[in-house]
């Protein structure tokens, strides 16, 4: 069983998490909403969830190599 924190992509330097985006059940199960900033890194991660949101074309973006 795998625990890595899941990675999103995104077009946004500003992103929201609420942990619940793949939770059936919704925002209920997840945390409460926070939104993040991303730097110069090209990445932030939340701080509840661990998930990570890379921008698109960024420094940190694996798939603009």
């Amino acid at each position: 069983m795998s625990n890595v924190p899941e990675t999103v992509f995104t077009d946004s330097h500003r992103v929201k998490c609420d942990g619940a985006t793949d939770i059936r059940a919704g925002a209920a199960l997840g945390h409460p909403r926070v939104w993040l900033e991303i730097d110069e890194k090209g990445y932030v991660e939340c701080g509840y969830c661990d998930r990570r949101f890379v921008l698109k074309g960024g420094p940190a973006d694996q798939q603009a190599a």
